[in-house]
C-alpha cells in the first residue's frame, strides 16, 4: 500500500466533491472456478483501492460525508482460518494502516445503510460489474440486481473520474514500475521470434517473467501471427519465417497499476520490404502523434492526425488516393485503422472502463462519433497535466472487411482496391507506448523497448 495521508487526502478530496450523502464501497469476494474452495486470482476493485488500499477479499467501507465518518466494514479471522492461513492482521489494524478510526462487523453494513435510508440520506454508488456485488446491493438497498447499474450515483461516478484521471507522483512510480517488466518481457521474447515456435510459447514466456518478479500480466496477453485481429490471442499456430507477430501485453505493479505496450516483430529477424514500408508508416504516426501531446490539446485531434499520416503513408504505396484530409473526414482509412489511437492508464488497464467509457474519455459537450472506425476511439477529451494514456496506431489488411467494402464499392474514391491483393496475406502491424501529460510537454514512460527496425533486426537477430 502507499502511505495512508495518501488514503486519507483522496477520501478528503471525495468528501469535499460530493458535499452530502454516503458514498459505498463493496470490494471484490473470492470467487470459485470449480468448486467453492477453489477460487479465482483475487483482483481488488479498483476504486476500492483507490481509496482504501486493502487488496483482500471480504470487505466493504463508506464514507458518511454529513457525520464525517469513514467506516471499514469487515471480519476478523477465527483459529479454524489461522490453520489454512496463518496469522493475519486484525481488521482494527487494517482500519489503521489506512487511516481509518471505525471498523465493524460485515453483518453491521446493512443496518447502517437501513437508518441511513430511513432518515431520508442518499446512498452513492458506482456501477456494479460482478454478479455477487450486485446481489449484494439488492440485499442492502432493495434495488433490483439486474437494474442495479441504473441506481449508480452519477454525481460519485463523475467525481471517481475527475480523481483518478490525474495521476499522482506515486502513481505514475508505480506504472513504471510496470514498465519496467514489460520491458524485460519483450527483450525477453525478442530473440525467440523464430520460425517454428508457436504462439503459446511465447504467451508463456512472456508471463513468466512476470511472474518471476511477482509480478501478473495487466490482461490476457495478444501474441498472434494473425494480427489483423485486433483482439487475437495466443493459439498453437506455428511462426512461419516471413510471418509479422504482434505482441500485446502488459504487466501489473504491486499495488495493481497496468502497463500496456504493443510491438510487431517479423519472424526470422528482418522485415521484408513490403512489412518495413507498412511499419514505417505505422512508427511515423506513433511518433508524431507522441509529439502533439501536450495539456489541452484534444485526444480526438490527435487520432485524426495520425490517422492522416496513415492514410498519407498508404497513398505513398499506391494503396488509397485522394486528398488525405477528405479520405479521414469520410472514414476511408479505417478499412486500414479501424479503432481508436488509445486509452487512459491505471489502475486498470483501460482505466474505469467500468465507470463508462463515454464519462471517462469524453466532455459532456461532445457527442461520441457514430462514424465506422472513429467511433471505436476511446479518449477524445482535452489532456491534462497528469493523464496517462496508450499511444497505438496500427494498420491492418483484414480479408473479410476489405472484401465487404470492395463488394460496396466503399469509399472507391479514395482505396485502390485492385492493389490490396498483394496484401491480403500481410496481418496487421501496431505499435503501442504509454505517455504522461506533464505541465506543457509529455513524457514516454518506462525504458525504451526497441521499435525501430534498426533496432528490431539487430536485437533479434
Amino acid at each position: 500500500m502507499f502511505t495512508k495521508q495518501i488514503y486519507m487526502e483522496r477520501r478528503d478530496r471525495v468528501k469535499q466533491t460530493m458535499k452530502s450523502g454516503v458514498l459505498l464501497f463493496l470490494g471484490h469476494t473470492d470467487t470459485p472456478m470449480n468448486y467453492p474452495k477453489n477460487t479465482y486470482f483475487f483482483r481488488q476493485n479498483s476504486s476500492f483501492l483507490y481509496f482504501f488500499g486493502l487488496d483482500e477479499p471480504g470487505l466493504a467501507a463508506l464514507i458518511d460525508v454529513d457525520e464525517n465518518r469513514e467506516i471499514l466494514f469487515g471480519d476478523d479471522i477465527t483459529v479454524e482460518d489461522i490453520i489454512w492461513t496463518g496469522v493475519l492482521p486484525t481488521m482494527k489494524d487494517k482500519a489503521k494502516e489506512i487511516g481509518i478510526n471505525e471498523h465493524k462487523p460485515r453483518r453491521e453494513l446493512a443496518d447502517y445503510l437501513s437508518q441511513k435510508l430511513q432518515q431520508g440520506k442518499r446512498i452513492h454508488f458506482l456501477p456494479p460489474y460482478r454478479a455477487e456485488n450486485k446481489m449484494e446491493l439488492e440485499s442492502l438497498l432493495g434495488i433490483n440486481a439486474t437494474a442495479s447499474g441504473l441506481h449508480a450515483s452519477v454525481d460519485l461516478v463523475q467525481a471517481v473520474i475527475e480523481l483518478r484521471s490525474l495521476k499522482g507522483t506515486e502513481e505514475i512510480a508505480e506504472i513504471e514500475s510496470a514498465l519496467a517488466v514489460s520491458a524485460e518481457m519483450y527483450q525477453t521474447v525478442l530473440n525467440q521470434v523464430a520460425p517454428g515456435k508457436r504462439e503459446y510459447e511465447l504467451a508463456g514466456l512472456i508471463e513468466g517473467v512476470a511472474l518471476r518478479h511477482g509480478r501478473r500480466l495487466a490482461f490476457p496477453p495478444i501474441v498472434t501471427v494473425r494480427g489483423e485481429t485486433l483482439h487475437n490471442h495466443p493459439t498453437g499456430r506455428q511462426l512461419q519465417k516471413g510471418d509479422l507477430l504482434l505482441i500485446d501485453s502488459g504487466a501489473t505493479s504491486p499495488r495493481h497499476y497496468a502497463s500496456d505496450i504493443t510491438r510487431t516483430y517479423p519472424v526470422g529477424g528482418e522485415f521484408s520490404t513490403q512489412q518495413r514500408d507498412i511499419y514505417q508508416i505505422v512508427l511515423e504516426a506513433n511518433l508524431t502523434a507522441i509529439e502533439a501531446i501536450k495539456p489541452g490539446i484534444p485526444y480526438r485531434d490527435i487520432h485524426l492526425q495520425a490517422s492522416r499520416i496513415i492514410v498519407e503513408g498508404l497513398k505513398s504505396l499506391g494503396l488509397m488516393k485522394g486528398n488525405p484530409d477528405d479520405a479521414v473526414q469520410n472514414g476511408a482509412h479505417a478499412l486500414f485503422f479501424p479503432h481508436g489511437l488509445g486509452h487512459m492508464m491505471g489502475l486498470d488497464v483501460h482505466d474505469m472502463e467500468d465507470l463508462g467509457e463515454n464519462r471517462v474519455g469524453y466532455p459532456e459537450d461532445m457527442e461520441r462519433s457514430n462514424q465506422f472506425g472513429l467511433a471505436y476511439l476511446r479518449l477524445a477529451k482535452k489532456l491534462q497535466p497528469g493523464f496517462v494514456m496508450t499511444v497505438e496506431p496500427g494498420i491492418y489488411f483484414i480479408p473479410a472487411l476489405i472484401d465487404q467494402w470492395k463488394a460496396e464499392k466503399n469509399h472507391a474514391t479514395f482505396i485502390e482496391y485492385a492493389k490490396l491483393e498483394n496484401y491480403r496475406g500481410f496481418g496487421g502491424c501496431r505499435i503501442e507506448d504509454n505517455v504522461l501529460v506533464t505541465k506543457d510537454s509529455r513524457r514516454i514512460l518506462g525504458i525504451p523497448i526497441p521499435k525501430k527496425t534498426g533496432e528490431i533486426e539487430k536485437a533479434g537477430s
